[in-house]
């Protein structure tokens, strides 16, 4: 008897020792009263709430098992325990049948764990985190769309699909991007080539060079022997004739020398500005008409646009990160590449264009594209056997020489930027105003500078419009 007691006392001790910390330390403790009206009972799930009763209840049951599950401590004593978001209704009734009290339970996500973790995972931003019916709704200020996604996405995890999103980006959320296109062109070409033609009796009076035209000062019959072998006047600044007579054959002999060099610079610098996450599209050019054939044989007209293109889409990732979705082109019309059909003649397009996305801080420059082009070509053409001969096979051989080297690059620059007061942006007509009939007719000028009423009085604009331009200042063609 003795150790039956003892070992009934040990386990009610151990049974004690093990339940009180749990009713402490994770669980909260409701109490209700007979006759009582009882408040909301707020549980969160996998979390469990004690309820006590001042009555002895014989029955117990939960409405939806499958929001929350009970277990009875004792007759006046149980526990619920929250397992998915939602509402429903805890019964308690007594030993004669009669109903103690309706509780309603609601079980909410667990945003305690949740903040903990927002906390470790996102420290330092401002995030209030609520409950709202069966979900979590967040609001405050974040620092980036980054840290915004990843409260989202942690969100979900404890309550999927139900998670409201109230939270704003502070910072500069607004990109102006600059693109600078520079192209440098340059072509050598030379060209060597020498004609002889003979005509007289001696050799039947009929060798020599037919067709063509232009004409030439000298003997008649060398100018119906080499007709058509000499340019028109202008046409070949290298060009040299020399003729004479042996007895009764007539000799021409010309020689034509060509050397060119040139060089073409292409520079377009785009601005443009847009707001993080949103597309923007830019055009500096026009658009040319290209008739398309139709069905029925009828001839419609699409336009293709030409000119300096900029489409693209920033997005501040975290702080002044970056992150550029571009598209970029320079194009023009190149009408040495037509096509002509049908009395239509379609010019063709010289397009440079880039398509990337790269990821760079606020100011930082990157050089997205690249070329370097070099094409070479050597033509050396003889008559055969007598281009051979030293010295005299020169007059029977031509040679021509070309090379055109491109070099091509495009750097985009991202910054962060905020507007301003209007009053502190000048353009370039604040400096300008049109003319009075008396400065256009009488003095002959186009535009006066600085004029009255031709610049703003104050701000920022006006410091600029105040400035005193000497000599040669803007874009100048010499």
């Amino acid at each position: 008897m003795r150790y039956d007691r003892f070992i009934k006392a040990a386990v009610a001790g151990l049974s004690l020792a093990l339940a009180a910390p749990m009713t402490d330390a994770s669980a909260e403790v409701l109490t209700v009263m007979r006759g009582a009206p009882s408040g909301a009972l707020q549980v969160a799930m996998n979390r469990a709430v004690v309820v006590e009763s001042d009555t002895p209840f014989t029955e117990v049951s939960i409405a939806n098992p499958g929001i929350a599950d009970i277990s009875t401590l004792s007759d006046r004593t149980l526990y619920v325990l929250g397992k998915e978001p939602g509402r429903t209704t805890l019964t308690l009734l007594g030993a004669d049948g009669r109903l103690i009290t309706n509780v309603e339970v609601q079980v909410t996500p667990d945003i305690d764990e949740f903040k903990e973790r927002l906390t470790q995972i996102l420290p330092g931003e401002a995030i209030e985190v609520r409950t709202a019916a069966n979900g979590i709704v967040l609001s405050g200020t974040v620092s980036s769309i980054t840290r915004l996604d990843r409260a989202l996405e942690l969100a979900e995890r404890y309550a999927p699909d139900r998670v409201s999103n109230l939270m704003s980006v502070g910072g500069v959320q607004q990109v102006m991007l600059k693109v600078r296109f520079a192209e440098m062109q340059r072509s050598v070409s030379k060209s060597l080539s020498s004609s002889l033609t003979a005509r007289g009796t001696a050799l039947g009076d009929n060798l020599g060079l037919v067709g063509g035209n232009g004409s030439l000062v000298g003997n008649d019959s060398i100018t119906s022997a080499l007709s058509g072998a000499v340019p028109g006047g202008n046409e070949n600044n290298g060009a040299m004739l020399f003729g004479f007579n042996a007895g009764g054959l007539e000799v021409g002999i010309l020689l034509e020398a060509l050397e060119s060099r040139g060089v073409v610079r292409t520079l377009a610098e785009p601005n443009l500005t847009a707001l993080s996450g949103q597309e923007a599209r830019f055009l500096a050019g026009g658009e040319y008409p290209v008739p398309v054939s139709q069905d029925g044989g009828a001839i419609a007209i699409e336009y293709k646009p030409f000119g300096v293109e900029l489409n693209f889409t920033p997005r501040v990732v975290d702080g002044d990160i970056i992150n550029l979705q571009l598209e970029a082109a320079v194009s023009s019309i190149d009408t040495t590449n037509g096509f002509t059909q049908g009395g239509f003649t379609v010019d063709a397009f010289r397009r440079r264009e880039t398509s990337t996305t790269v990821e760079m801080r606020d100011g930082e420059s990157f050089a997205i594209a690249g070329l370097l082009s070099d094409d070479f070509m050597d033509l050396n053409g003889q008559v055969p056997f007598v281009g051979d001969i030293p010295v005299l096979g020169a007059l029977f051989r031509s040679a021509e020489y070309s090379r055109q080297q491109t070099e091509l690059v495009i750097i985009v620059t991202p910054h962060l930027v905020t507007p301003t007061r209007g009053e502190a942006l000048a353009l370039p007509t604040d400096r300008v105003r049109p003319p009075t009939e008396r400065d256009l007719f009488l003095y002959g000028r186009v535009a006066a500078e600085n004029g009255p009423g031709a610049a703003p009085q104050q701000g920022a604009a006006a410091e600029v419009a105040r400035q005193d331009f000497s000599g040669s200042y803007g874009y100048v063609m010499d």
